[in-house]
C-alpha cells in the first residue's frame, strides 16, 4: 500500500489532485480497501455519501482522504469538506464518474466517499452505568445484519454493540452502508466469548439472552434493574450453551406463524426496543 494509507496516516498536501485514470496507484489502494484483509492493515475503510462524511467529521472522526466527482465540485458543503479535509493533513481527490464507479462498485455511485481511520472501542474502558443498554452478538455473520442493528441500537439509545467470537467486519463496505451512518455514533467492541464472559461478572449487567429454550417471554422480563446486556445468537446455529447458561434470564419471542425463527436484524431490534421502552418518549428527538 502506498504511504496515503500508511496507519501513521497520510502524507501532508496542499491542493485537489485530479485522477481520472483506474490505474493510478492511490485509486488502486481505495479500492483494496474493499477486502478485509487489507483495510486491517491499513487500519481504514470507506463511507460513501457527503452526508456521512460530514455526520463522521462532526463526531470527531479522522479522514484520510476525500474522493468526490467533478460534477460536485461546486457544491459548498464538498468545498467545505475539502478544505477541513486538507487543513487536516488529509488528501482530496477530484474523480470521474467512472473512478468513483470503479471505487464504490455501483453504476450510480454517490458523489463523495471518504476514507476513515478505523476505531475501536474497548470492553475494559466499558462501566456500565444504570439505564445503559448493550448489544452483544455472537459471532454474526451477515453484514447486512449487522450494519442494521448498528444502526438500529443507535436509533434506541444503546450505548455499544459487543461483536463476541469470530464475526463479519463492522467496517466492510456492506455493513457501512447497512448502518446508514451510525457507525460513526455507535462504539463497536469486539471480544472472545472467554473475555466477554470474564467482563460479564464484574460489570454488574443484567445479561438477558434470546434462546430457542428461553421459557420466559421477552415482554414480561424486568429490563429496569441493571444495565441490560442483550445477547443475540448466530444466525444459523443461535447461542451455544456456554454463553446461555451464563446469562441472567434466557427468554423467548413468542411466534405464531408458519416461521421458525426470526431474522437476526428484526429480533434485535425487537428486543431493543423492548428493553428500552421505559426509557423512551416521542420528545427524545
Amino acid at each position: 500500500m502506498s504511504d496515503n494509507f500508511h496507519r501513521n496516516g497520510p502524507r501532508r498536501v496542499g491542493q485537489v489532485k485530479e485522477v481520472t485514470s483506474l490505474a493510478n496507484p492511490i485509486i488502486k489502494d481505495i479500492k483494496l480497501l474493499t477486502d478485509k484483509k487489507h483495510r486491517e492493515e491499513a487500519g481504514a475503510f470507506m463511507a460513501e455519501g457527503l452526508k456521512l462524511v460530514i455526520d463522521a467529521l462532526e463526531l470527531g472522526w479522522t479522514i484520510r482522504t476525500l474522493v468526490y466527482a467533478k460534477a460536485a465540485k461546486a457544491k459548498p458543503l464538498v468545498e467545505q469538506v475539502a478544505a477541513k479535509t486538507v487543513a487536516d493533513g488529509g488528501l482530496v481527490l477530484e474523480v470521474s464518474e467512472k473512478v468513483l464507479s470503479s471505487i464504490t462498485r455501483r453504476d450510480n455511485p454517490q458523489m463523495v466517499v471518504g476514507i476513515f481511520e478505523q476505531r475501536w472501542a474497548r470492553l475494559a474502558d466499558l462501566k456500565p452505568q444504570a439505564d445503559q443498554t448493550f448489544v452483544a452478538l455472537d459471532r454474526v455473520r451477515d453484514p447486512g445484519n449487522l450494519g442494521t442493528i448498528i444502526r438500529t441500537a443507535d436509533a434506541a439509545g444503546a450505548s455499544a454493540v459487543l461483536l463476541v467470537g469470530e464475526s463479519t467486519d463492522p467496517f466492510s463496505l456492506e455493513t457501512v452502508r447497512a448502518t446508514m451512518g451510525s457507525i460513526f455514533a455507535m462504539p463497536v467492541i469486539r471480544c472472545s466469548a472467554e473475555e466477554f464472559l470474564n467482563w460479564q461478572k464484574g460489570a454488574g449487567v443484567s445479561v438477558v439472552a434470546t434462546h430457542l429454550a428461553g421459557a420466559v417471554d421477552y415482554r414480561t422480563a424486568d429490563y429496569t434493574r441493571k444495565p441490560v446486556v442483550l445477547l443475540m445468537g448466530n444466525e444459523q446455529s443461535g447461542l451455544p450453551d456456554s454463553l446461555a447458561r451464563a446469562a441472567d434470564r434466557t427468554v423467548k419471542i413468542p411466534q405464531q406463524g408458519r416461521a421458525d425463527s426470526l431474522n437476526l436484524a428484526v429480533a434485535t431490534a425487537v428486543m431493543l426496543f423492548e428493553a428500552r421502552r421505559h426509557l423512551l418518549t416521542l420528545e427524545d428527538k
